[in-house]
């Protein structure tokens, strides 16, 4: 189709000088999407846990939020009800956070309802880092960085860690 553009919008050369830009100006590339059970209460752990901002929200007829934007510090989150049968649990992805108030964020989370799933702890890395699951199956890590350890030195803090796991394969849960 002439002057039509993959995604069916009129291109720049049909528009002539008034463009449209790919990306929505204030826009990262990648935006992490959300599918909740109850975006509504997501919305409010979110903002209550991690102070995240709200932006424009588009509801469905019946109330269920189609699309919203949230800011945490300088990303953007997207998030929507979910829509048809139950989806699984998600897993394989980890939401992170950087803050230079981890132990404050940590205490808002684990009040509005997070659990913990590593504890909030300095690392061998130089971060002190620690990892929770939202009430809606989503796991977040936060961090503050608090050394800069040089890769050689994390190399061997790192095989000192996992060399008493090795030891002793219970010492992981703790």
């Amino acid at each position: 189709m002439s002057g039509e553009g993959s995604e069916g919008r009129a291109s720049a050369a049909t528009l002539g000088a008034m463009s449209i830009p790919s990306i929505p100006l204030g826009h990262p590339t990648v935006v992490p999407h959300l599918n909740v059970s109850n975006a509504r209460a997501a919305i409010e752990f979110y903002k209550k846990a991690f102070g995240a901002e709200l932006g424009p929200v588009s509801e469905m007829p019946d109330g269920k939020v189609l699309h919203a934007e949230l800011r945490i510090g300088n990303a953007i989150l997207f998030l929507n009800d979910h829509f048809g049968p139950p989806a699984p649990a998600p897993r394989g992805v980890t939401l992170h956070i950087w803050t230079d108030k981890v132990d404050e964020m940590w205490e808002r989370a684990t009040g509005a309802g997070a659990q913990v799933k590593m504890m909030l702890e300095d690392q061998f890395w130089g971060d002190r880092y620690g990892q929770l699951e939202d009430p809606f199956g989503h796991v977040w890590s936060l961090a503050k960085q608090v050394k800069d350890v040089p890769p050689e030195e994390r190399a061997k803090r790192a095989a000192e860690v996992f060399a008493k796991f090795d030891a002793d394969p219970e010492a992981e849960g703790d």
